[in-house]
């Protein structure tokens, strides 16, 4: 994509109750950088003066984690991709107003989030794989069948689940669970107090417990989950 021609313009439409990512930027942790991100300090301040090849840089650092907390947002690769590809837009179209003193990752996954989020919010659908797809891969594959099919089947599942969590819920269970990222992080990039992200975190599980024990109660046994409903 050239993004050249991006930049200036601005969307009107980003008003909504959502944290502006441009303004709502949080510390990093710690005062001293690494040869690493004192590199791609480099690469942002020339990102900012409109070289493509450095914000190109930016989108190949970033792209697979950006396409990851899409898609675990929204269930489907082509909607993640456009999903991306916004994200990307967004960014260079604000990366003049980018402190260098933040975390980029927490900024971008912040876009990523609020993108899904509208994305969501707009389809109102949530598409995830199908059965079929899935023993499509897997009869492509030369390892253990039994196990990648019991892997894949506890994955749908599980995303499958995840319909049954508003857009905030989803948000905190995706960075927390399944990114691994840690509460602190969790909150910069949602802009909730950390109290309240371990809130909806509580809430997101509970419900994913409670669908998986309605809906799926063999997998939870093969996951060696004890079967209880949470109520709320």
């Amino acid at each position: 994509m050239n993004f050249a021609k991006l930049r200036g313009r601005k969307s009107s439409k980003a008003k909504e109750k959502q944290v502006d990512p441009t303004i709502a930027q949080t510390k990093s942790e710690g005062s001293g950088l690494s040869e690493e991100d004192e590199y791609l300090v480099q690469i942002i301040e020339k990102a900012k003066k409109g070289d493509q090849s450095a914000f190109q840089k930016i989108v190949e650092k970033y792209r697979t984690q950006v396409a990851s907390i899409a898609y675990k947002m929204v269930g489907d690769y082509e909607d993640a991709k456009d999903i991306s590809q916004i994200v990307f837009v967004k960014t260079y179209q604000n990366l003049e107003d980018f402190d260098t003193t933040k975390k980029l990752s927490t900024w971008l996954y912040r876009i990523t989030i609020n993108a899904s989020i509208d994305f969501i919010r707009k389809h109102k659908k949530h598409k995830h794989e199908l059965l079929d797809n899935i023993f499509g891969e897997l009869r492509e594959k030369k390892a253990d069948v039994e196990k990648l099919y019991q892997r894949s089947l506890i994955n749908w599942a599980i995303k499958s689940s995840m319909e049954a969590l508003n857009p905030r819920q989803k948000a905190v269970f995706v960075l927390r669970d399944l990114e691994g990222l840690d509460i602190k992080e969790v909150a910069q990039i949602t802009g909730m107090p950390q109290a309240t992200v371990r809130w909806y975190l509580h809430r997101a599980r509970s419900k994913l417990r409670g669908e998986l024990t309605r809906h799926h109660p063999q997998l939870l046994k093969k996951m060696g989950i004890k079967h209880e409903v949470q109520k709320g």
